[in-house]
């Protein structure tokens, strides 16, 4: 079975929408596109390293639309993306000139590869593949770089449709500009009690 990680750039307020520029996605009148910029450090920089080691990618149909016509021209900021494989959910796109793709049509095929062998499946933006993976209980890692912003409108990585499940902390580094870099990793259900008990 393949792990499910999903990497996201997100604010105090949970918002995850187009934190690389103010192009990325300015659906829905977003106007703070690139918000994660001010944000960068040493620091920042080392852990990204890691993050970005090459692994099989797993898309939302937007995400995959603004990657495609910047990664191949861009590769040398991540080395590998253009080879690994990129699974796209999506009900509209069936191929690609970019390398590696590989469309998918619904959770079942999420489910199937999940449940295949071979290596970790990492996910970037993608807010509605999350969510759906959050509804089926797919989510076995995140990493959460929280920056110190609120933004108040935006596409968020979170919605009231999610499993409940416990994660425990892995990993964290906080950067030089307030940044909490932080890899959660499952770890079963939700236990309550009474505080003072």
């Amino acid at each position: 079975m393949r792990r499910i990680i999903v990497l996201s750039f997100i604010t105090l307020d949970g918002v995850m929408q187009a934190p690389g520029g103010p192009e990325e996605d300015p659906s829905e009148g977003f106007k703070y596109g690139g918000w994660v910029a001010p944000y960068g450090d040493e620091s920042s920089g080392e852990t990204m390293q890691k993050i970005l080691e090459p692994a099989d990618l797993l898309l939302g149909r937007k995400t995959f639309d603004i990657w495609e016509n910047y990664w191949p021209q861009h590769a040398e900021q991540w080395p590998g993306v253009n080879e690994v494989t990129k699974y796209v959910l999506s009900g509209t796109r069936t191929d690609s000139s970019w390398n590696n793709c590989v469309f998918l049509s619904g959770v079942e095929d999420i489910e199937k590869l999940k449940n295949s062998a071979g290596s970790d499946i990492k996910i970037w933006g993608s807010s509605k593949v999350v969510q759906l993976l959050l509804q089926h209980h797919m989510v076995d890692e995140f990493w959460l770089m929280i920056h110190p912003v609120v933004l108040g409108k935006g596409k968020r990585l979170f919605d009231d449709g999610s499993m409940p499940a416990s994660f425990k902390l892995a990993e964290s580094t906080i950067t030089s500009t307030g940044v909490i870099m932080a890899n959660y990793k499952l770890a079963g259900e939700v236990k309550t009690g009474t505080i003072g008990a």
